[in-house]
């Protein structure tokens, strides 16, 4: 059932007539529920929140932000595919958000501020989704086109908008493409503009003491001013998935279609240089196949589709 913060957060959102805090509690207690396999009480509680007045749309802009948009996601823990290492620190992250109640009668404060790097695919945005969803909280994305823009002094202020809300609103709040904002100040090609955007989101990351998560994506760590790492409490390295972890993607996606296909050392050798996105994608190409041909999955369809994407990426860097 619902957790005591929840019960807590509804309580207050009453209190306060605040409707759409109310509605976005209902949706963490279903998202909560969801993931502990209580399916139906899920369904309720969601159809319930529609009927409020206020509407929420998942994945939709924030009333009080436009610059966010908000989700409530169902991800499991048990869906991403990281390295056991990877894995061990975000189990730390949610332990320690879980009980930080604890860690604060001990002057000790949780993990909330990650960076994540690592090539495009690897599961940078699906941790994000992951980690709102395991602890019950809303996911909200930054939208960095609205964020970042070419008058001088309207980004460092808009980022301030963010960190209000950041303050106000308790979730987790995902910075993707982070380069857009945090790069070295020392690159030959940054100029003044660049360097006090920079400079204010240092300064307001480092005040933040809310009780939200703020994650930071980013393809390329090497663009990344280096006084940005003192500010994050975990740097998190992504890379294109192990041949353990290929096994697992493609267990994980085909065996609940096809209880009987085996993955052999031959089809994960054809993937090991897929991302586990591109995995995942080829894998659900298949069973569209398969449902739509009334056939079987094969191996030598699901090689012939990793070679499509493999040629694909090879003639676009040709």
């Amino acid at each position: 059932m619902a957790t005591a913060e929840h019960i807590k957060n509804l309580i207050k959102a009453h209190l306060d007539h605040d409707d759409e805090k109310f509605k976005t509690v209902v949706l963490q207690i279903a998202a909560y529920e969801a993931r502990h396999n209580h399916e139906g009480l899920a369904r309720e509680l969601k159809v319930l929140a529609e009927k409020s007045t206020s509407k929420v749309a998942i994945l939709r802009p924030n009333i009080q932000n436009p610059m966010l948009s908000i989700s409530m996601p169902a991800d499991k823990l048990s869906d991403l595919v990281v390295s056991e290492d990877t894995l061990e620190r975000i189990q730390r992250i949610l332990s320690e958000y879980r009980n930080k109640n604890k860690l604060q009668k001990y002057g000790l404060s949780n993990r909330r501020k990650i960076l994540i790097e690592g090539n495009p695919g690897t599961g940078k945005t699906f941790t994000a989704s992951v980690i709102a969803s395991e602890l019950g909280l809303p996911l909200y994305t930054v939208q960095m086109d609205k964020v970042v823009t070419k008058f001088m002094g309207e980004t460092s202020a808009k980022l301030r908008q963010v960190f209000d809300s950041i303050n106000l609103s308790t979730g987790v709040y995902f910075f993707d493409e982070f380069d857009a904002i945090g790069a070295d100040r020392n690159l030959d090609n940054e100029v003044g503009e660049a360097r006090r955007i920079l400079n204010s989101f240092l300064q307001f990351i480092e005040q933040d003491s809310s009780d939200s998560i703020i994650i930071a994506a980013t393809n390329n760590q090497k663009l990344l001013d280096q006084a940005l790492f003192r500010r994050f409490d975990d740097v998190l390295h992504y890379e294109i998935p192990t041949k353990r972890e290929i096994r697992i993607l493609f267990e994980k996606q085909i065996l609940p279609f096809d209880k009987n296909f085996v993955v052999t050392d031959t089809l994960i050798s054809k993937a090991t240089s897929l991302s586990q996105a591109e995995i995942i994608r080829v894998c659900e190409d298949a069973i569209k196949k398969a449902i739509l041909g009334n056939c079987k999955i094969t191996e030598d369809g699901l090689i012939s589709l990793i070679n499509e994407r493999v040629s694909a990426y090879s003639k676009k860097e040709a």
